[in-house]
């Protein structure tokens, strides 16, 4: 059996540009080992955003959109009061990876952000049984 691929979680600002998008996955997967990921979770609202599409077309890469209620509960290491006001998880990004990884999913990077602080990205991926 082949170890589950690494998803990306994406949080970011409607300002934010593929470059800070990318700036914040690069940093999260050099903390991963340096392993790509298979695909980038976002949520269902964003997941049309050119910054976003420019750097999934960009890496060949899949967009997961995920429900923001399926946030709701999940716990992160991460804890911003403003998340948990939103969404109802303290991450973002490290909710979004470990959701779309599925079920017994574990952060294998969490939370960076982009160097002018528009973009996040946090990497998960599912343990196998």
């Amino acid at each position: 059996m082949s170890t589950p691929k690494p998803i990306a979680g994406l949080g970011w600002r409607g300002a934010a540009t593929p470059a800070a998008l990318g700036e914040a996955l690069a940093r999260a997967e050099a903390l991963a080992g340096g392993a790509p990921v298979a695909a980038l979770a976002a949520l269902a609202s964003m997941a049309g955003a050119p910054a976003l599409r420019a750097l999934a077309g960009a890496r060949g890469l899949p967009v997961l959109p995920i429900a923001a209620e399926a946030l709701a509960g999940v716990a992160t290491p991460t804890c911003s009061a403003r998340m948990i006001a939103r969404f109802g998880t303290g991450s973002l990004a490290e909710a979004l990876a470990l959701v779309a990884a599925g079920p017994g999913a574990r952060l294998i990077a969490p939370r960076h952000i982009s160097t002018d602080g528009m973009a996040t990205a946090a990497i998960a991926q599912r343990s196998l049984p």
